[in-house]
């Protein structure tokens, strides 16, 4: 199917009475110069026209909007020719600066953005395919892996902006490296090394919540590693590798402080003793229950090796997912509710800052999910629905 709908008129010399056969020629011969010339310097937007007596080409008028080969030509009734159709060439623009990255010969309108990054990647090995990202302007928002050229209205326009993204490493590398520290770091402390404590702390008691603090933090941690291994479908296989070092120095520092209070020889215990440290793991244990209850749910909601999104409903057989008809992001709202029963238990100023800090971002991140929502499926979305916090947020 012809990519291309640009047309131009090229007059020729030859007499108006020329048969389309022999006009025809001429344009095949014009076209297998083109051809040519394409796989050298790319395809052309010149025409020339050939002169039988004179057995010469000159140049003539040129398509202005893009190259393109394999069009076809057509004999009009004045003695002109109609080309028309054929397959452009694609100017692949780096979004910053404007410098040319490369360009794509004989591309298709049909051709996905998904491809097209193939395309690139095969003239330039480094900007392999989860590094590029696409946009129809410089400053404009990344284009989807499934949207066509024509969809974009590039394959008209003759050119689209590119992005590097950086060096990538896979999602769930990050999330394991991620979640895998907290474990480990936190353990540090509930053993109270003498580096960090003193020669004796080993040797003093711990407190029950202490004892609790640190099987909670396990499980949640075990439990992320485990969703990130067998539950979890990313929607983008990869992500910048500065990340790895971002979310690594969040979670890592921040087990650092929670643990090493509530580790202290002199950690002070809840206010009101053994009734508050149980209301705490109660509800922290309620809260992991129900945010695995959502995060099931969201894997059987898109079908495995696809980006396929669709609306969110609760699981009539597990109330926990209830929270669905009156949030879009309950997994973010039972994490916060966890971290607000281990700090209840606790009772240390760092685990309140670290839930503090943790509701901040997922707020922030269920806002922003809300809203793709909300602009994807529009009417179709339940409108009593809030982002994170039921009625509120």
């Amino acid at each position: 199917m012809a990519a291309a709908i640009e047309t131009k008129l090229y007059v020729t010399n030859f007499p108006s009475s020329a048969t389309r056969q022999q006009l025809q020629q001429f344009f095949s011969r014009f076209g297998r110069v083109q051809e040519c010339a394409s796989k050298v310097n790319g395809c052309l937007s010149t025409a020339e026209i050939y002169d039988p007596l004179k057995g010469t080409w000159t140049t003539t008028g040129s398509m202005k909007k893009s190259q393109r080969v394999e069009y076809t030509a057509s004999v009009l009734t004045n003695g002109k020719a109609l080309a028309t159709d054929g397959w452009p060439n694609l100017e692949v623009l780096k979004a910053r600066g404007n410098g040319l990255l490369t360009t794509i010969d004989t591309i298709s309108a049909d051709t996905t953005i998904a491809e097209l990054k193939k395309r690139v990647a095969q003239q330039k090995p480094q900007f392999y395919p989860d590094r590029q990202s696409y946009r129809t302007e410089p400053t404009g928002k990344s284009v989807k892996d499934t949207q066509k050229l024509s969809e974009l209205n590039v394959d008209k326009i003759g050119k689209i902006y590119f992005k590097d993204l950086g060096l990538q490493i896979g999602w769930s590398t990050v999330f394991v490296a991620e979640y895998a520290g907290p474990l480990f770091i936190y353990l540090l402390f509930y053993i109270r090394p003498s580096l960090i404590y003193g020669s004796s702390a080993a040797s003093k008691p711990m407190h029950l919540a202490a004892h609790l603090g640190a099987a909670c933090w396990t499980f949640h941690y075990g439990k992320r590693i485990l969703e990130t291994i067998f539950v979890h479908r990313f929607s983008h296989s990869t992500m910048p590798i500065f990340n790895l070092f971002k979310n690594c120095s969040y979670y890592w520092g921040f087990t650092a402080i929670v643990s090493y209070f509530v580790n202290h020889p002199k950690y002070t215990p809840a206010s009101f003793g053994n009734a508050q440290i149980y209301l705490g793991l109660a509800i922290f244990l309620l809260n992991e229950i129900g945010n695995l209850s959502i995060h099931l749910l969201l894997r059987d909601l898109r079908p495995a090796g696809t980006n396929e999104r669709r609306i969110p409903y609760p699981n009539k057989k597990n109330p926990l997912t209830n929270l669905f008809n009156l949030v879009s992001c309950p997994n973010y709202t039972y994490e916060i509710g966890s971290w607000l029963g281990f700090s209840l238990m606790t009772q240390t100023l760092t685990a309140f800052l670290f839930t503090f800090a943790g509701a901040v971002q997922m707020t922030i991140w269920a806002k922003q999910k809300h809203r793709a929502y909300k602009k994807e499926f529009a009417e179709k979305y339940p409108k009593q629905r809030k982002a994170i916090i039921p009625f509120l947020i």
